[in-house]
């Protein structure tokens, strides 16, 4: 086992210590703005990356910046992105929506027992999604989607399919959104090694609220509510605030902390800043430019670039 292996172990280890299900890369299926408001974004309105967390809130979407990418540079060779595209087309009033997003983590060596090398493998996931969203009534949104999941390591491979679903909620004050959403409910279609995992369901519920004579948007989310816990109301320590501070008609700066991803760092492994997160938004007429800084421990930064225009 080369050493760009027993990092990338150690890497998991760290910052999915309390993970325990497949497919772990759908917990950090994000871009830049969401990452930097530390996830706290299923009721974001008019932003296509914002319905990855909560498919519901597609139906909010204008035209305008319609396509979406985002690029995450992680640990050594780990690499991953997401691609989102809202469809020109509409059925009884709804909208559809399809992304991908994958995770490459670099080549290995193989190795044998006396240390010799001979050729090397990979390891890679990804995953294809379609979303659509309507109206309910005049102040209620909803959504659904479906996904199918793969999974590779040298040449074992494992897929899935998942449902995704959520709905929005408008207060009539115009400056409130209440939602809720399921992700990643479903199966194992194939296993790595005969024995089936559970998918990493989430279950997330949230807020957000324009201030009055405050240019903030103040956003808060329950996540990973499903997860199994020792009583009901500790699953309420999975909570995720972020706050986004309009600082003038192009510029926005964010910031946010997921007491989820603090709690799920190992105790032996030094937590600094872990569980915070901050970015930056440049708008244009051409094209929004997002940058996110996620700090999971104290020696791991991860970077997100996200680009949003028209297509």
């Amino acid at each position: 086992m080369n050493i760009k292996l027993l990092l990338l172990i150690a890497f998991f280890i760290s910052n999915y210590v309390a993970y325990s299900t497949t497919f772990n890369f759908l917990r950090d299926f994000s871009n830049a703005r969401s990452s930097a408001l530390a996830g706290s974004v299923i009721a974001i309105e008019n932003d296509i990356d914002a319905s990855l967390f909560n498919p519901a809130l597609l139906y909010s979407i204008d035209n305008d910046r319609n396509f979406s990418a985002t690029f995450m540079k992680g640990a050594l060779d780990i690499n991953s992105g997401v691609v989102q595209y809202l469809m020109p087309f509409q059925w009884e009033g709804g909208k559809f929506a399809a992304n991908v997003s994958y995770t490459n983590y670099g080549s290995f060596d193989y190795v044998n027992d006396l240390g010799e090398t001979n050729g090397t493998y990979g390891a890679n996931d990804f995953a294809i999604a379609a979303n659509y969203s309507n109206i309910i009534d005049s102040n209620i949104t909803y959504g659904v989607g479906i996904k199918f999941i793969y999974s590779n390591i040298e040449k074992y491979n494992s897929t899935a399919f998942a449902l995704d679903a959520g709905i929005l909620y408008y207060f009539p004050d115009g400056r409130t959104n209440l939602a809720a959403s399921l992700l990643n409910f479903g199966l194992q279609t194939s296993t790595f090694d005969g024995v089936s995992e559970d998918l990493p369901n989430d279950l997330r519920i949230g807020f957000n609220h324009k201030l009055k004579g405050l240019p903030l948007l103040f956003n808060l989310s329950f996540v990973n509510l499903a997860e199994t816990t020792d009583n009901f109301f500790s699953r309420f320590a999975n909570v995720a605030i972020g706050g986004e501070f309009n600082i003038s008609k192009y510029v926005d700066v964010r910031i946010g902390y997921n007491n989820y991803v603090r709690q799920a760092i190992n105790n032996d492994v030094d937590k600094g800043l872990s569980g915070f997160s901050g970015g930056l938004g440049i708008k244009t007429n051409i094209l929004y430019f997002d940058y996110a800084l996620s700090l999971q421990n104290s020696a791991l930064n991860l970077h997100r670039f996200t680009i949003k225009f028209s297509l």
